[in-house]
């Protein structure tokens, strides 16, 4: 059986995803919740926290909580965020399923994108992210053998960029990003839940380390419905 608090979460964070609470809303207040449900303010606020934590609603002191927009979720355009980064709040909304993982000699068109020489070995890496039960996001990454010598699936479904910053010292520095509308390809057809939808954004990455050492090339690949790519610029 439920806790109490737990079907409170599911109606209301439901109410969210069908966008009957619309984002930038207010919720009823603690009070008026606790009158609603017929229950304590103790099982109140523990739904208020879960539905805080998951990503539904930011909590504002003595404004109460305001619905966020659970349909799009922004990605920086300029910076280095990774997914993990980008959904921290989400809890168990997000998810990650690793479909490619295996060390080889790469294609032709990889070669070039990383600039390696014929013996050079790459990582070559599939993943797909899951938010809200929809697969939205197809991540094709490249990471060269020399600079990333060890990877494992469960570092892939965690975090990369915290394996190579925390595990391996490397220092990442900075990346050249290059944005496309494309038509989806068969394998996002096969991953993704595309039904209705004609285009992909894709976002191509060249990752360096430090030294100007070119170690990663990602090609990023969302449904265009759930993503806003966003930056913010200074005129000097």
């Amino acid at each position: 059986m439920k806790n109490k608090f737990m079907k409170v979460y599911e109606e209301i964070a439901a109410q969210i995803q069908q966008g009957i609470l619309m984002a930038g809303s207010l919720l009823p207040s603690e009070n008026e919740l606790t009158a609603h449900y017929k229950t304590s303010r103790e099982t109140i606020r523990k739904a208020l926290n879960l539905l805080s934590e998951e990503g539904y609603i930011h909590k504002v002191q003595g404004k109460g909580s305001i619905v966020l927009d659970v349909k799009r979720f922004d990605f920086p355009i300029s910076g280095l965020t990774s997914f993990k980064e980008v959904t921290q709040k989400m809890g168990q909304r997000a998810k990650t399923h690793v479909v490619l993982l295996e060390r080889k000699i790469p294609e032709s068109y990889i070669k070039e994108q990383l600039k390696l020489d014929e013996t050079e070995l790459v990582w070559d890496l599939t993943r797909v992210r899951e938010i809200d039960g929809e697969r939205i996001i197809l991540d094709k990454d490249y990471l060269t053998e020399k600079v990333v010598p060890f990877i494992t699936e469960e570092i892939c479904r965690h975090s990369i960029y915290e394996y190579l910053e925390g595990e391996l010292g490397l220092s990442i520095s900075f990346a050249k990003k290059v944005i496309t509308v494309e038509e989806p390809t068969e394998e996002d057809k096969r991953h993704l839940d595309l039904t209705g939808f004609q285009n992909m954004v894709v976002v191509k990455n060249y990752v360096y380390l430090d030294d100007a050492s070119l170690f990663q090339y990602t090609e990023s690949r969302h449904r265009p419905d759930k993503f806003r790519f966003v930056d913010f610029a200074r005129r000097k």
